[in-house]
């Protein structure tokens, strides 16, 4: 989501990409940034094993965040809470962190605690570092920590993350960082905590009320729990519906998501469509659902991203989800810019673009690199689609039409190739005078005898490369009208009018 206008670094020889073509490396910031919004820390991709990548990008934090620490002040919270990159950005502000700490930088206190946005992340930002550097804890990421759990741990969060499971718990963090709290009842709250996590039969808090109208729940047999299912109840004993079904201990029917689906968050809604299908939910329900699932509030307020509604919309059976998640999607792309003259896009539908996207991989990279590159179109004056691997073909586009739909229409077509990446044969075949070229891509193009992919294009049209995995090497070089970008939300696309205006802005922070 940001323009790398950076000198390229020197070196004796010229880089390649990993299918042979020739390539360009990026300076530190620029590198970072491009792997930061693409690395699910732990996760192989086609051309890169995940214990290479996630050595990388701990070398670049490293590096980076004693060069330029207030660039790094500034991007890590960007990418927990702009583009949404979870253990990423908790991996960066503990490293980061360490090398200043190292280097006798000041400030890495606050990026730590703007890393931690849930209120599992404490716990597991603390297994991050004692499993990979011990016991001893430098005083920023101790007391940045501390101030997270402060932020985030109440009744509620303490219900749901505290688990019997997890290596470290709400105690252990307590435990370790001394957070100073910021009232008696939080006070209470982890007192109960450690009691909780050293097993201790010390009576509840009086203050604690959510967690002494679970515990009178729990303490129902078993055969008169499904009599409960007054929403009000439920929600006052912070019961989640994966909470709900264990302490049924029967299969959620109907009756049981009717009685939590008043309380569900909007990704929870979202990721249990299907299952409301299955159950059978009546439409009063299911029109409360669609309602809240479509409102552009609360699309702006989830921060989901674009792409989870293709997930649900690939996954949910029933056509009464259909509207409401295409009214949805609309929402979450309203940045996307409309833009004038003509525009070729080009999505790469190669088969390394089918390395994961999403951590639970129902999506790809090819599905996030279709959305945006269709909903790009939709709002373009004019047009021209392409998928493109070792052969490319352009894709019809039908006005009026939504994205969703357009989306299935690219699948059911046969438009995902899963070949080679043969990039400056596409951009050379489909390249006729338009005023752009987009190309959304992991950018590892195969071999060719052009200088770059985009040496078919003038020098004085602008190209805008999205980089969908973040590796060392890109296709093109990022100077002049040649422009990368990394991560894919709608405020990414704003970039391009925003550049063509000449905007001097260089990073989404």
């Amino acid at each position: 989501m940001a323009k790398f206008n950076i000198k390229l670094r020197k070196s004796r020889n010229q880089p390649t990409t990993a299918e042979g073509a020739r390539g360009f490396t990026r300076e530190p910031r620029a590198e970072l940034f491009l792997l930061g919004v693409s690395n699910m820390v732990g996760a192989d991709t086609f051309y890169e094993g995940a214990t290479d990548r996630d050595t990388r990008f701990r070398d670049l934090v490293a590096a980076v965040a004693v060069a330029d620490p207030d660039w790094f002040s500034r991007f890590v919270p960007w990418l927990r809470s702009g583009a949404m990159m979870r253990s990423a950005s908790v991996v960066a502000a503990l490293e980061g962190a360490r090398a200043q700490v190292a280097a006798e930088i000041p400030g890495s206190r606050a990026v730590v605690n703007a890393a931690l946005q849930r209120a599992d992340e404490p716990g597991e930002a603390l297994a991050y570092w004692l499993t990979r550097h011990g016991r001893a804890l430098p005083k920023p990421v101790k007391r940045g920590i501390a101030d997270a759990a402060v932020r985030l741990y109440t009744e509620r969060s303490l219900l749901k993350y505290d688990s019997v499971g997890s290596q470290v718990r709400f105690g252990d963090v307590i435990d370790l960082t001394h957070p100073t709290v910021r009232d008696e009842r939080q006070g209470d709250l982890f007192r109960h905590a450690l009691d909780r996590r050293h097993s201790r039969d010390n009576p509840l808090p009086a203050s604690l009320r959510m967690l002494a109208a679970r515990d009178a729940l729990m303490a129902l047999p078993v055969e008169q729990r499904r009599e409960v299912s007054d929403p009000a109840v439920l929600g006052a004993a912070g019961m989640t519906w994966e909470a709900l079904a264990g302490w049924r201990q029967g299969a959620m029917d109907a009756a049981a998501w009717e009685s939590v689906i008043p309380t569900m968050g909007y990704l929870a809604l979202l990721r249990n469509l299907r299952n409301f299908d299955q159950a059978g939910v009546g439409d009063a329900i299911a029109d409360m659902v669609a309602a809240k699932l479509s409102d552009p509030g609360e699309v702006a307020t989830s921060r989901v991203l674009p792409m989870r509604f293709l997930s649900a919309y690939n996954a949910a059976p029933s056509l009464r989800w259909a509207y409401p998640l295409e009214r949805a999607l609309q929402h979450a792309l309203v940045n996307v810019p409309a833009l004038d003259g003509r525009t070729l896009i080009l999505i790469d539908t190669s088969g390394s673009m089918q390395s994961p996207f999403s951590k639970d991989g129902t999506l790809r990279c090819w599905d996030a690199a279709t959305v945006f590159g269709l909903a790009l179109a939709a709002r373009a004056q004019a047009a021209t689609v392409v998928s493109f691997s070792n052969a490319s073909r352009v894709f019809p586009t039908t006005a009026g039409e939504s994205v969703l739909a357009a989306v299935r229409r690219f699948k059911d077509g046969g438009y995902f190739y899963g070949m080679g990446t043969d990039t400056e044969k596409a951009v050379r075949e489909h390249y006729d005078r338009h005023d752009r070229v987009v190309i959304l891509t992991d950018e590892q193009a195969h071999w060719h005898g052009a200088v770059d992919v985009a040496a078919a294009v003038p020098a004085e049209v602008p190209v805008f490369t999205w980089n969908l995995a973040g590796y060392r090497v890109g296709h093109t070089p990022t100077v002049g009208n040649r422009h990368t970008f990394g991560g894919l939300s709608d405020a990414a696309f704003a970039m391009i009018p925003l550049i063509e205006a000449g905007s001097r802005d260089r990073w989404p922070f």
